[in-house]
């Protein structure tokens, strides 16, 4: 494929759209960031040491919310690399465009909406 076939399927954001969309990362990057400091400062120790049935619990629903602000941290981060690189808004998969729509409500996609349900459906 070659590059302006790319360049092509990129113009569906506007300029506005695009500034509107790393600002929305660049807060949700902030954001994230700031969770796993917090959580890293609030990890369960034994010096406040929970109930016998307690401690179990708390860690691992500690480990999985960390867990998983690491992978939206990474999902971001991939996503504001992507627009620095002109690839933002272009499908990982079959190399369409991501439909503006989508990248409103989740601007860290990588898939267009086709590909990601046949993705979930392949689970």
């Amino acid at each position: 494929m070659n590059h302006q076939l790319i360049a092509d399927r990129t113009t569906h954001l506007t300029p506005e759209e695009l500034a509107a969309l790393r600002e929305n990362l660049e807060e949700q990057r902030l954001f994230r960031r700031e969770q796993l400091q917090q959580l890293s400062l609030a990890a369960p120790s034994r010096a406040n040491e929970p109930r016998p049935g307690e401690a179990a619990s708390q860690v691992e629903v500690h480990v999985k919310l960390a867990a998983c602000a690491r992978m939206v941290l990474a999902d971001v981060e991939a996503a504001l690399r992507r627009m620095d690189e002109g690839r933002y808004g272009v499908c990982g998969l079959c190399r369409g465009p991501v439909a503006a729509e989508r990248l409103t409500i989740v601007p860290q996609a990588r898939h267009c909406g086709r590909c990601r349900q046949v993705r979930e459906a392949g689970r």
